[in-house]
């Protein structure tokens, strides 16, 4: 199959130059124009369709140079191959930097002719690969962003469905009399919580792949201080958490963990009548881990630990680590309770 015409505009003030390169570049498979000047070359290029421009250094008036500066001024300028003299490096690299895609030594015979033509074959084909790449990455990025869209509105459907569940188990435990049923209802909304908390830190997020912990658990600790304030003594409850950020199955499984601590630390830690203070903390352990701990000065725990309640958390602090292939360990020499857990932030 016979290649497309390339067509290519030559700028030289020799007009025997630019009758030669033009039956050169014709028997090359090019359609060639001709410029005598660079004003008359820049004009040509700003009304026509040209593929590749040469351009000669040495003209009167307007060299080549300048003659280059204002090509590579119009809009979506063609590649420019520049013609120097012989042992002209300076100015070769002068061209280059002021944009021109290749460069050529003009010399006397056919060999010129054909090195010309070669050297706009391969600029030309080097400037479809560039323009190719270039519109692939633009597809690529509309297509991230389209999946983006996708998703924060995913997660915004998700965290309002979830919003949804949790008016129905709070209007479920409203109309129920027995206590650790609606106690256990009460735990369930809990959970549902810290899970929606990731889901609408995604859809009002910038990334929509990972989830930043500072802003998720400052606004879960804070739902779960407003959850468990009362008319007993104060639980006073802080949180210190370092710059972080978690893919979302991660931080949702984190804040599950994190939902199941400190609810123990309220129901169990302090007696009635005393006050106390639960702290929360999220910090780097190294480049590529964290150290989350939730620590309190209570009464601690029996040895051996006694369930209470229905052992539900329990359950769920140990699966909600293993699916971040770690584990909750409980300090032993600390005054109260003092859980922790290492993950790998990746």
């Amino acid at each position: 199959m016979s290649r497309p015409l390339r067509r290519v505009l030559i700028i030289d003030d020799d007009a025997g130059i630019r009758r030669l390169a033009t039956r050169a570049l014709e028997r090359h498979g090019f359609d060639v124009a001709s410029a005598a000047g660079g004003a008359e070359g820049i004009a040509m290029a700003a009304a026509g369709d040209y593929d590749l421009i040469a351009v000669d250094h040495y003209m009167p008036g307007m060299d080549g140079l300048e003659t280059l500066h204002q090509l590579r001024a119009l809009p979506s300028p063609p590649p420019v191959v520049y013609v120097t003299g012989s042992e002209e490096g300076r100015v070769a690299i002068a061209a280059l930097k002021a944009g021109a895609a290749d460069y050529i030594v003009k010399s006397v015979g056919q060999d010129f002719f054909d090195l010309l033509a070669a050297t706009l074959d391969q600029v030309h084909e080097r400037h479809a690969l560039e323009r190719d790449k270039a519109a692939a990455e633009d597809r690529l990025r509309a297509s991230n962003a389209r999946l983006e869209a996708l998703l924060r509105e995913v997660n915004h459907r998700v965290a309002n469905s979830l919003q949804l569940v949790t008016a129905m188990v709070r209007l479920q435990s409203s109309a129920l009399t027995d206590d650790a049923a609606r106690q256990a209802l009460a735990d369930t909304e809990r959970r549902i919580g810290a899970i929606a908390q990731v889901h609408r830190r995604l859809y009002t997020s910038d990334d929509v792949e990972g989830v930043d912990m500072k802003d998720y658990l400052e606004a879960l600790v804070t739902e779960l201080g407003d959850t468990w304030e009362s008319d007993e003594p104060r639980r006073a409850l802080h949180l210190t958490v370092d710059p972080i950020r978690l893919p979302t199955d991660r931080a949702v499984s984190l804040g599950v963990i994190v939902n199941e601590l400190v609810s123990n630390a309220f129901k169990y830690a302090y007696p009635p009548a005393r006050a106390g203070e639960i702290r929360v903390s999220l910090t780097r352990d190294d480049d590529t881990g964290y150290l989350l701990a939730v620590e309190d000065d209570g009464v601690g725990m029996t040895v051996p630990p006694r369930v209470r309640g229905t052992g539900l958390g329990s359950r769920l602090i140990r699966a909600m680590a293993q699916s971040l292939q770690a584990a909750v360990e409980y300090d032993p020499e600390h005054a109260g309770v003092r859980a922790t857990l290492r993950g790998a932030l990746g």
